[in-house]
């Protein structure tokens, strides 16, 4: 990080109206903006191209990115009439046994700040807000105890099967002593996923300084001087002296590929609390991860950015729930873009959703305003698709879902591709 280095970010930082001038029309389109798809476009403009992409795509031809989308437009939802309701409905739920306001959460992610220096804390800021769970990524840029400060609710810590046990004990350590309320596995990530446009892009963290890449920061002004203005950002929650040089490099040089059900098993005893096992997509799996002692299932297949034809995680949720039983909690992610999605995956099954997209998209496009208004614009939806369902509070969905969601035969004019919005097919107009 040459400029880093040199100490320009100490200068620079200095001058906070030069940040207020460029990120006020991002700002004026964030408050304005009423969905999802108008963040996302907002976040294109905001962000470093390089930046935008890799939080935009999936592995491959992203087949399995489309598909995760898709699947919940082949669900109808099939209403109750007069059911007698009246707004706001009650959204509360229980999540790792820890009361929240909202049945979904945005996920644990890495490396935050790189879309915005608020990084992880906007998304802490975002659920102290709303009342609902936060998700910390073990790769995350923001510290366990800075995290703790802004966020007094449930919290779940995100692990990846690391090599070095000591490394391992030390961060577990740090998130019990955080006030870290459970735990989550992530095992769909034993080698990196082939994400093509990061690839293309020359994606690094942080950008190389190459002609294409000042380039494209030229273009992203707003971004560029978030990025030279404020402190170069590292692994927070590993090791502070490791810089954030390149993500694909340090995971494949710490993911421990033969990691298996005997370490599992370990890292459960080390840890001690209520755990999820996060990226399963089979029942036998999910079966086995009950039995090794895992309290909650999280389906997910990593945001479809790993294994491409990866199954929608929605596709696969009720043989999920059948196999495990109507006690055993399970979190669902993956595909997630609207209030009637979330209201889906609770009929079918989930007793809570995670968001990944969603929020980076309000993270990228405006910092903390930005993840709290994308939390907010699903808030909003739920509450409606449940109020014209006909389901009162997240249990009666839960109980009564089965018979509310029924499977349609698919139209090829259900889905726009992912092009579709250049050609003026689509939402997310600002």
């Amino acid at each position: 990080m040459p400029f880093h280095r040199m100490g320009v970010h100490k200068v620079l930082g200095n001058v906070p109206l030069v940040a207020k001038v460029l990120d006020a029309p991002y700002k004026r389109m964030v408050k304005n903006a009423i969905n999802i798809a108008d963040l996302r476009s907002i976040a294109k403009l905001r962000a470093h191209k390089m930046v935008f992409d890799y939080l935009d795509a999936g592995a491959d031809d992203e087949i399995s990115l489309r598909r995760g989308k898709d699947a919940y437009s082949e669900l109808e939802m099939h209403y109750h009439v007069l059911s007698g309701l009246q707004p706001p409905l009650d959204l509360s739920t229980k999540v790792f046994g820890c009361d929240v306001k909202l049945p979904f959460f945005a996920c644990p992610t890495a490396g935050n700040r790189m879309f915005h220096t608020e990084g992880e804390t906007a998304a802490a800021k975002a659920a102290e807000h709303h009342g609902t769970l936060y998700g910390l990524s073990s790769l995350a840029t923001t510290g366990i105890p800075e995290i703790g400060e802004i966020c007094k609710g449930p919290k779940v810590f995100q692990l990846y099967v690391w090599k070095d046990r000591e490394l391992v004990k030390d961060v577990l350590q740090k998130a019990k002593e955080g006030g870290f309320d459970a735990l989550a596995l992530t095992v769909d990530f034993t080698w990196y996923g082939n994400r093509e446009r990061d690839i293309r892009n020359g994606f690094t963290i942080p950008p190389n300084y190459t002609p294409k890449q000042v380039w494209e920061a030229i273009k992203a002004p707003a971004w560029s001087w978030d990025f030279l203005a404020n402190p170069a950002y590292n692994y927070a929650c590993i090791n502070t002296e490791v810089p954030a040089d390149s993500l694909a490099a340090f995971v494949n040089s710490q993911i421990n590929p033969a990691f298996d059900w005997k370490d599992a098993e370990w890292l459960l005893g080390e840890w001690g609390g209520p755990s999820a096992i996060k990226g399963v997509v089979r029942p036998d799996d999910a079966v086995l991860a009950k039995e090794t002692g895992f309290s909650t299932m999280w389906v997910s297949n990593h945001g479809a950015r790993q294994l491409e034809t990866s199954p929608a995680t929605i596709d696969v949720l009720p043989s999920i729930r059948e196999a495990v039983g109507p006690d055993t909690e399970i979190i669902l992610d993956g595909g997630v873009q609207r209030g009637t999605d979330i209201a889906k995956a609770l009929a079918l099954g989930a007793d809570a959703v995670g968001v990944g997209k969603p929020y980076l998209y309000g993270l990228a496009a405006g910092g903390s305003d930005g993840v709290i208004k994308a939390l907010e614009i699903l808030r909003v939806e739920l509450d409606r698709a449940m109020g014209l369902l006909g389901t009162g509070t997240v249990d009666d969905l839960k109980k009564r879902g089965p018979g509310l969601i029924k499977r349609r035969g698919a139209s090829a004019r259900d889905y726009p591709d992912r092009y579709a919005f250049e050609r003026g097919y689509g939402g997310g107009i600002i």
